[in-house]
């Protein structure tokens, strides 16, 4: 007998992971829940045994689905999966992460409970201790998002966000100029902002839980923070971009560069800067990019002052300190 139309569908895109799949795979057939749901996993043109090892797995049975977005890129391959998954509530999660058994019921309690809500971010803990806590998310307080508001990057994880399909249909789905495998990471967000800006909340519930096994070390933090960094860039210029968008997110960045002004902020800035720049001559708006140059300049400028002026702050407290406590007799 053919199983119902699932309420859930897990989406789990991946790419030349097929040694350490089994992993999630396995995570994936532990959950247990009321609803019906299913799993579309979309091999996002792999070139190593992804495939076989989806293909032959069995643990869950004709929940299991499989496809191959073939444009690199994880905004491609999400954009290419939500509308081939068949569920009323599309959970994404990543290849390295495990979710909960009970996942699949904390993100329809979630939804079902809200009704304005369209997309749902949940908590992302760390699985290997010995792992650095990055890509993580470790909130237990819930956090509602209202319509056409400013999301600081950190507000949504891919690893961990479910949103409506019909919302998804609404906003167009995802942008495929983003995404791991571009030199845009951001998707994720940029998805969430969307889901906003179309006029519906957006909430952090620490309910669905996922597990992130991702197996970095100290050493690859540097090339995690730079992605990071552009990614930022690219999606503050795509909402700066935007006229109905625009005040909301020049006041957002204005005020984060306001509140961190040390060397690193500098440096986060800088990169920032010239991912928008990029994106925006990606997105075929040169002119939009010229235009803000002068802007971008004046804003690089004071933030490099304000560092300079901190830290000469710092230096004449240090000295200030040292000359009293030499007075002293």
């Amino acid at each position: 007998m053919a199983r119902a139309e699932p309420l859930v569908t897990i989406v789990v895109c991946t790419r030349n992971r097929g040694a350490r799949l089994h992993l999630a795979l396995d995570a994936l057939a532990g959950i247990n829940s009321r609803h019906e749901w299913d799993v579309l996993m979309v091999d996002n043109a792999s070139t190593d045994q992804t495939a076989d090892v989806i293909k032959s797995y069995t643990g869950l049975g004709d929940r299991l689905s499989y496809a191959m977005a073939e444009e690199v890129g994880l905004g491609a391959a999400r954009d290419f999966a939500w509308r081939l998954a068949r569920g009323e509530i599309l959970a994404f999660t990543d290849d390295d992460c495990y979710p909960a058994p009970d996942f699949v019921d904390a993100v329809v309690d979630v939804f079902s409970r809200r009704g304005d809500v369209g997309l749902v971010g949940g908590r992302i803990l760390l699985f290997d201790p010995n792992d650095v806590p990055m890509a993580v998310d470790p909130r237990d307080v819930p956090q509602d998002h209202t319509p056409r508001a400013y999301l600081e990057t950190a507000s949504f994880h891919g690893a961990n966000m479910a949103i409506r399909k019909a919302v998804l249909e609404r906003v167009g789905g995802f942008d495929r100029r983003m995404g791991a495998g571009t030199p845009f990471p951001c998707e994720d967000i940029d998805v969430a902002a969307a889901v906003s800006w179309a006029g519906y909340t957006t909430r952090f519930d620490p309910r669905p839980v996922v597990y992130h096994h991702h197996g970095r070390r100290e050493a690859d933090l540097a090339a995690l923070w730079k992605g990071y960094d552009k990614g930022r860039g690219a999606y503050y210029a795509k909402y700066i971009m935007r006229r109905d968008s625009r005040l909301t997110y020049l006041r957002g960045w204005g005020k984060r560069l306001l509140q961190h002004s040390g060397f690193w902020d500098l440096v986060q800035f800088t990169r920032e800067l010239k991912s928008g720049y990029a994106f925006c001559l990606r997105a075929g708006r040169p002119g939009f990019a010229l235009v803000s140059a002068p802007f971008a300049v004046v804003a690089l400028a004071l933030v490099s002052a304000t560092a300079v002026v901190q830290r000469l702050r710092k230096i004449a407290s240090r000295i200030g300190r040292r000359s009293v406590g030499e007075a002293r007799p």
